[in-house]
């Protein structure tokens, strides 16, 4: 039972016993059950990772990391569309061709000019969806002025007044 204890003590300490989604805090519950295949559910504040009995042994700490990643992904799959949708609509059609939910080392987004494509990290959904919101215009931006000159913030605070609030965020992020 103590090496069991300790394992999942262990855990915690890799992964952090909470996870952020939208600024809140979320406790991480880890449920050992008789599945086959990970699951991971939001209960109230609780984010419940169900493993497979055999995971007991291992500590699977790539398992737990994969399922919280998977979490991010489709969380941001659901909200980024439909703040590129607020953005498009606020911007009067100003738009991308595409966008992509993806990785990227040290950024929260990123703007692809010759393909007019807004990449956007998925870790982007542990901050507050003003946040997400004020990337997401700052990157529509990008499509009409490609380098921050006096328009470009002009035209971010014309529609985020506020926007320097979220600016430091995305700069430390």
């Amino acid at each position: 039972m103590m090496k069991l204890l300790n394992k999942k003590i262990n855990l915690e300490k890799q992964i952090g016993n909470t996870a952020k989604i939208f600024g809140e805090n979320y406790e991480i519950k880890i449920i050992y059950k008789k599945i086959n295949n990970p699951e991971l559910n939001l209960n109230g504040k609780i984010i419940e990772i169900n493993l497979p009995h055999k995971y007991k042994r291992n500590g699977n700490i790539n398992i737990l990391k994969l399922a919280l990643e998977k979490m991010y992904d489709e969380i941001a799959r659901i909200e980024i569309e439909n703040i590129m949708e607020e953005t498009r609509v606020m911007l009067k059609g100003l738009a991308p061709d595409n966008y992509i939910i993806k990785r990227i080392p040290n950024k929260l987004a990123k703007t692809l000019l010759k393909d007019k494509t807004i990449v956007i990290n998925p870790e982007i959904v542990k901050y507050n969806k003003e946040v997400l919101r004020y990337v997401v215009l700052y990157e529509f931006c990008h499509l009409k002025y490609k380098t921050n000159t006096k328009k470009f913030w002009q035209m971010i605070e014309e529609h985020m007044p506020f926007y320097e609030e979220y600016e430091y965020i995305t700069e430390v992020a």
